[in-house]
């Protein structure tokens, strides 16, 4: 019998506006996967703006890697980046205004994601 493999959730709130709340979820997100894990990250209300197209690229803090190049060693590791439509609408973000790998999902799916997770932290 198969063992059913552990999900964690990162629920991201936080925007471009407080870079330094923005490497974190990727971080833990790609340390889950390597853990074996199923990570998903959530974005929503502010935390959108993180994977609208250019915004990754202009957020660099300290010695590390600019966030793009976090983003992308997270969804190459295998990290899935779902986006909140609602949020989107209430930002006035455009459908397709959101990096390649990210999917935009509406509300309900959140809430599929808290009661199919093993653990949530959110950001």
């Amino acid at each position: 019998m198969l063992s059913k493999k552990e999900k964690i959730l990162y629920v991201q709130t936080s925007g471009v506006d407080t870079p330094e709340r923005l490497y974190a979820p990727f971080i833990l997100a790609t340390t889950a996967v390597a853990m074996g894990l199923d990570a998903t990250i959530y974005f929503v209300i502010k935390g959108v703006t993180v994977v609208k197209q250019g915004e990754a690229e202009k957020i660099k803090l300290g010695t590390f890697p600019t966030l793009k190049e976090i983003m992308d060693k997270a969804v190459e590791a295998g990290v899935k980046l779902e986006v909140c439509e609602q949020s989107c609408m209430l930002l006035g973000i455009g459908r397709g205004e959101f990096i390649e790998p990210a999917t935009i999902v509406g509300a309900a799916t959140l809430n599929d994601r808290l009661l199919e997770a093993d653990a949530v932290l959110s950001l």
